[in-house]
């Protein structure tokens, strides 16, 4: 797993200093009933530190791997995280639509491969 893409951003509330980091990862999914082919895979990995005077106190992460072997759906969706500002623990909820729409595009992949 690699991070390609990393938007940060911070908020100060009520003496607490939340740093969220929004990444886009890279990996890779093995299809083994074809020839053990592996396609690039993107997904999000988001990230909230809770600080105090400076001191690190609470760290929530939540990752959710190969959403779409193309990056700039992917991008997308962190983009709109990011001007969102939404916490780690609402990932799911908010792209969990976005998912169930992306995953078919492996499926396009693996045909325009066995087509050729």
């Amino acid at each position: 797993m690699l991070v390609v893409e990393n938007l940060i951003r911070s908020e100060i509330n009520e003496n607490i200093q939340y740093n969220y980091s929004y990444r886009i990862i890279k990996d890779k999914i093995s299809f083994s009933e074809f020839d053990k082919l592996d396609i690039q895979s993107y997904g999000i990995e988001v990230e909230r530190q809770d600080l105090i005077d400076g001191k690190l106190f609470k760290v929530e992460r939540e990752l959710i791997k190969c959403i779409s072997p193309h990056r700039h759906k992917v991008h997308n969706l962190v983009k709109m995280l990011y001007d969102n500002l939404v916490s780690p623990i609402h990932v799911v909820d908010v792209v969990g639509e976005y998912i169930d729409e992306y995953i078919t595009d492996y499926d396009e992949i693996l045909k325009d491969i066995y087509i050729c």
